[in-house]
C-alpha cells in the first residue's frame, strides 16, 4: 500500500461505513454515482463516520479528478439531516493484476484497517443509482446483522441474459439460495465478511480479474454467512446487445462459476431444491430503457457454431442433445426453439467436462458461446410478446428445471 494512502487512512483512524466505487475510465458517469453515495450517507447515516473509496484501475480520462472534485453543494437543501460526523473521501489507484477484483481487494483492505462495521460497493457506470441505494445496501448490515446484501433490480427482459439463463439458475440449484442477481455488481457486506474475503487465496487469479461478483456471492453462501437481498429499483447502465461482445464475459463468469463448483463440491452435492432469502426494500414498477437485440446475427452465430464445433461437443454432450442442436441448425427462424431441459443438460455437461478437463478449459468455455447465443435467440422469440412478469415466470420455470436435473449433474461429475 503506497505511503500517501497509508497517511490518509491513519488520519481517518476508524470508520463505521465504507462505500467503495471501483472505476476504470468512467468520467461520464462517476460524478453522479459519487453524489448519490454522499447524499445517501448524509441522509440515512448522519451520525456514522463514513468513508468513500474510489479504487481506480488506471483511468486516463480524469475519473479520479472528478471523484476528488465532486461535492454536493448546499447539503441541507436537498437532505433531511445535517451531517453530525465528518465524511471522508479517498481516491487511489490500485495495484495488482488489472480487473475489478483487484479494486475490491483494496476496498476490503481499507475496510479491515479502519475496522468498518458495514461496507458497500457500487458500479461506477450506474445512471439509475439514488441515495436510497446506500440505505438499502448498508442498513441490513448495521441494523439486522446481515453479512451480505445482494442487489435486486428490475431489468429489461433482454438485459442480464447470462444471469438469467446460466448464473442465477445454476447458483440457485447448486447452493439452494434464491439470490436473483448473484453478479449484480452492487453489494453490501459486513466488515467481518470483508476480512474473511481477504483470507482467500484468489487475488492473483482470474477471479481477481473478472469473476469477483460471483465469487463474493458464492463464498458468502457457502461459508454460512447471513444473506439477504435489497430491491433497488431499476438497473440502468450501459447495456449491451446480448448477441455482441459478450463471449469474453461469458468465458470469465462461467469459468469462475465452474471453478467455484470444484471448491465447494462437498457442499453442493448434498443440497436439494432452494429457499427464498430475506428481501428488503419496496418493490415498485419502474420504466426501463430498451435493449436492442440482433436476432438474425445470434441465430447465424449459433448455426455456424453447430457446423464447426459439433465434433468437439460430441466428446461430452449426449447423442440426443447433438441431434437436437443439429435439427435446430436446419430449422427456420420461426421454429427456432431450444427447450429448458436440453439447455440445462448442456450447461451441466459443460460443467462436468470442465471438471474432468476433457478438452482444454479455455477451448471448452469458448465453444459455449454459440450455444448460449442460440438459447438467448430462442428466449427472445419465445418472449417477444411477454411482459416482465411473464418473463420472470419463464425464468422461474427454468430454475426449477435446473433443480430437478441436478442428479444428472452429480452423476456426470
Amino acid at each position: 500500500m503506497q505511503e500517501r494512502l497509508r497517511d490518509d487512512i491513519n488520519k481517518i483512524k476508524n470508520a463505521d461505513i465504507i462505500v467503495g466505487i471501483p472505476s476504470y475510465n468512467n468520467s461520464r458517469t462517476i460524478g453522479h454515482v459519487v453524489k448519490a453515495v454522499q447524499a445517501g450517507l448524509a441522509k440515512y447515516f448522519p451520525e456514522k463516520k463514513s468513508v468513500l473509496i474510489n479504487s481506480d484501475g488506471g483511468s486516463t480520462d480524469g475519473t479520479m479528478d472528478i471523484v476528488q472534485n465532486t461535492v454536493i453543494e448546499d447539503l441541507q437543501s436537498i437532505l433531511i439531516h445535517h451531517r453530525t460526523t465528518p465524511f471522508f473521501k479517498i481516491a487511489t489507484p490500485y495495484h495488482g493484476i488489472p480487473g475489478k477484483g483487484s479494486a475490491f481487494r483494496m476496498i476490503f483492505e481499507i475496510a479491515e484497517i479502519l475496522n468498518a462495521k458495514a461496507c458497500a460497493v457500487v458500479d461506477s457506470d450506474l445512471r439509475s443509482i439514488t441515495p436510497e441505494w446506500v440505505e438499502l445496501l448498508i442498513k441490513p448490515v448495521i441494523e439486522r446483522d446481515f453479512d451480505y446484501v445482494s442487489p435486486l433490480y428490475h431489468r429489461h427482459k433482454y438485459d442480464g441474459t447470462i444471469t438469467n439463463s446460466i448464473i442465477y439458475p445454476l447458483t440457485r440449484a447448486l447452493y439452494g439460495k434464491q439470490i436473483r442477481q448473484p453478479i449484480g455488481g452492487d453489494f453490501g457486506f459486513s466488515g467481518k465478511l470483508a476480512s474473511f474475503y481477504l483470507t482467500k487465496d484468489v487475488w492473483e487469479t482470474e477471479v481477481a480479474r473478472y469473476g469477483i461478483d460471483i465469487w463474493m456471492t458464492t463464498t458468502a453462501i457457502a461459508n454460512n454467512f447471513k444473506i439477504c437481498q435489497s430491491f433497488l429499483g431499476a438497473k440502468i447502465h450501459d447495456p449491451k446487445d446480448p448477441g455482441s461482445d459478450l463471449s469474453s464475459m461469458l468465458f470469465q463468469v462461467v469459468g469462475s462459476t465452474f471453478d467455484l463448483m470444484e471448491t465447494y463440491y462437498d457442499l453442493w452435492k448434498n443440497i436439494k431444491g432452494s429457499v427464498k432469502v430475506p428481501t428488503f426494500g419496496f418493490d415498485y414498477t419502474v420504466g426501463l430503457e430498451p435493449v436492442n437485440v440482433n436476432l438474425d446475427r445470434m441465430i447465424a452465430n449459433y448455426k455456424l457454431g453447430v457446423r464447426e464445433l459439433s465434433n468437439i461437443w460430441k466428446e461430452f454432450l449426449s447423442r440426443e442433445v447433438i441431434n437436437v442442436l443439429q435439427e435446430l441448425e436446419a430449422s427456420e427462424k420461426n421454429a427456432f426453439s431450444l427447450s429448458d431441459s436440453i439447455w440445462v443438460e448442456i450447461i451441466y455437461s459443460f460443467a462436468s467436462a470442465y471438471h474432468k478437463k476433457i478438452i482444454p478449459r479455455e477451448h471448452l468455455l469458448k465453444s459455449l458461446t454459440p450455444l448460449y447465443l442460440g438459447r438467448v435467440a430462442s428466449f427472445v422469440i419465445e418472449t417477444e410478446n411477454n411482459d416482465s412478469e411473464e418473463v420472470e415466470q419463464k425464468i422461474e420455470r427454468l430454475c426449477i428445471c435446473y433443480e430437478k436435473l441436478k442428479d444428472f449433474l452429480i452423476n456426470e461429475w
